[in-house]
Parts: structure tokens; sequence; C-alpha cells
């Protein structure tokens, strides 16, 4: 799976995508979030408070409890302010 980081998600992992297998058991957005997590003290510190990191899979906005089913993609990005 393609994984793509924006903004301060990007700058905290250290990387802006990567392409990742991802283990068959991780069924929604937040089990992938928890595993990612557990890969490093970078990704601890970009979804250190996942509440506020948001989604999107195959460039639909998803939410934490979202399944990912066979998503070819999935971006992660702070939230976004408009003016």
């Amino acid at each position: 799976m393609k994984i793509i980081y924006f903004a301060w998600v990007r700058e905290r992992v250290g990387v802006a995508n990567e392409t990742l297998d991802i283990p068959a058991d991780l069924a929604t957005v937040a089990d992938l979030v928890r595993w990612l997590k557990a890969r490093g003290e970078n990704y601890e510190a970009a979804f250190a408070k996942e509440a506020v990191v948001r989604a999107a899979l195959d460039q639909v906005h998803a939410k934490p409890q979202s399944p990912i089913g066979n998503a070819r993609e999935i971006a992660f990005f702070p939230p976004m302010t408009g003016g």
C-alpha cells in the first residue's frame, strides 16, 4: 500500500511517502495508525494526537473506523483551515 504524508505529518515521519506491506489483520484506518506508531519514534510523534490527523483512502476522506478494504493508497494530513 502506498502511504502519503502531508505537512507536519510528513515532517515528523521524515518521508513524503512510502510503500509498505500492510499486515492482513489491519482492518481499519485506526488499526493502521496504531501499527504505524509501533514502527518508531518518528511515527509515534506524527500520530501522537490520533484524533487530529485526517486520512483519505484512495483520495476519499475516511474516518478512523473506516475499513481499509482494497485501498491502494492512504494519505495522512493535518486538519485544513480555509480562508
